[in-house]
């Protein structure tokens, strides 16, 4: 999948609300009520991203996620990392 010019990542975040850009990739913490809770949040992501094939950077800090994402394959980020991040917040 072809890596997204920067004009292109920019317009792409600001219509991503809550992610931020890391150098190569789009991240956001989540805060949840307690460790079930953001484990829970956890499993949800990575059968969406099993399901497209596409796998977040996950860290998990108790009530706290940070997600990760970056098409490593493509040295930046493509549309891949958008719709999932898109897909995440839909949850």
């Amino acid at each position: 999948m072809a890596r997204l010019e920067a004009n292109e990542v920019r317009d792409r975040l600001a219509a991503t609300p809550g992610w931020t850009l890391k150098g190569n990739a789009i991240e956001r913490m989540y805060n949840f009520p307690d460790f079930a809770a953001s484990m829970r949040f956890v499993n949800q992501v990575a059968q969406l991203a099993e399901t497209l094939d596409h796998h977040p950077d996950i860290l998990v800090q108790y009530d706290r996620v940070t997600l990760t994402l970056s098409s490593h394959d493509s040295g930046g980020l493509t549309d891949r990392d958008f719709r999932l991040a898109a897909q995440i917040d839909k949850r």
